[in-house]
């Protein structure tokens, strides 16, 4: 569900040479403009362009020397701004690019518990590891921090707290932990659902391995111990509101079971969350809103789901009444990939309004996605 790319090379280009300039048209046949959307070439379909990076230069018009990164599953990408039903020329050339800020960074915290924290520019978040499950804790849900400013905050959150005493529970200008998950879904993690409905949880990570830390995409792959030998391919992007997520069983799964990525829904639930055309959105209190902690919008964006609903807890958990799911059918050793993440009222988010928007707008775009043309 990575926005595909159709890629049309010039005739006569010949996989011996290596050229000075590679041009990169992006267009966008939809109806909604492209505001700094991620785009990605596969550098190998483009000959020479492996010798050329990553001593180049991107490209666009008047906007020299643009950031990107190749991935570690070889693909260059950057972002793209394209107004509707038209298109924009990149140029990749020899040249020494400058240093680009790291806008999307994670790690493994062992110091926390064996927390995998990432983030980028819009929000942050958490998934939880052995260290904590080992406790007894039940982390099973993702976890999100918010955040009001462009800049990483992960890393001197983790040391403030833990070797200053400074909370990360309290907003000291730049956002904070204030997500309740407790033992739910929290933000958006998917779980198999059984034949009787029931949400079959995960436990915490086993193993891990980064495999993208910036600065323009951060990706860990997570695996899970249990019979269903469950992994997940989570990846965020600079200037994306939303992780993509790939989920896989490769063990034992449940007669009937179907996959759903859920969201908590905490008390009061005054009907604040959303079901639309392929995506689900809430809007959170916060775990002590008196403090004026302003309201974390939670999203997902599911366009293979073929049913939504909200499913009571039978015994709430905290202020935790239930979740909303997005179902789809699923059969063990395939792949379900799908759209989660958050915005906070604080760092840009103005209203459930605004939010349900980005939502939908993804949704969207998955069906519309830009187009590619290597010369």
């Amino acid at each position: 569900m990575r926005t595909p790319l159709i890629y049309a090379a010039a005739a006569g280009l010949l996989a011996a040479c290596t050229p000075a300039k590679t041009t990169i048209t992006v267009g966008n046949d939809s109806d909604l403009a492209a505001d700094g959307e991620m785009v990605e070439v596969r550098v190998g379909d483009v000959p020479g362009l492996a010798a050329m990076l990553p001593n180049a230069v991107l490209s666009c018009g008047d906007e020299v020397d643009l950031p990107y990164q190749v991935t570690h599953d070889s693909l260059l990408i950057f972002r793209a701004t394209v107004g509707a039903h038209s298109s924009a020329v990149y140029t990749i050339s020899e040249g020494t690019p400058a240093a680009v800020d790291t806008l999307a960074w994670g790690r493994l915290f062992p110091e926390r518990l064996d927390d995998m924290a990432w983030e980028n520019d819009r929000s942050a978040y958490r998934a939880y590891g052995p260290a904590l499950q080992a406790t007894g804790f039940k982390g099973f849900g993702y976890d999100v921090w918010t955040k009001c400013v462009p800049h990483r905050v992960v890393e001197q959150r983790m040391f403030d707290d833990k070797k200053r005493g400074i909370s990360f529970h309290v907003d000291h200008g730049e956002g904070m932990d204030v997500y309740d998950v407790g033992a739910t879904l929290g933000a958006g993690t998917a779980a198999l659902i059984d034949s009787t409905g029931a949400i079959v949880y995960p436990w915490d990570f086993t193993e891990y391995e980064v495999l993208d830390r910036g600065p323009l995409r951060f990706a860990v792959r997570l695996q899970y111990g249990d019979s269903t030998k469950e992994s997940r391919l989570i990846s965020l992007d600079a200037g994306s509101w939303l992780n993509r997520t790939e989920v896989r069983y490769d063990g034992a799964v449940p007669e009937g079971a179907r996959i759903a990525p859920g969201i908590v829904v905490h008390t009061p639930a005054d009907s604040a969350y959303t079901f639309g055309e392929g995506f689900m959105g809430y809007a959170d209190p916060t775990d002590n809103a008196e403090n004026g902690n302003g309201t974390i919008y939670v999203g997902v964006v599911a366009p293979e789901a073929t049913a939504m609903r909200y499913e009571p807890l039978a015994e709430p958990e905290g202020k935790a009444i239930g979740h909303i799911l997005a179902e789809s059918p699923y059969s063990a050793g395939s792949t379900y990939t799908y759209l989660w993440g958050s915005g906070w009222s604080k760092g840009g988010i103005a209203d459930a309004e605004a939010w349900n928007k980005v939502l939908a707008d993804a949704a969207y775009r998955l069906k519309h996605p830009l187009t590619i043309t290597v010369k």
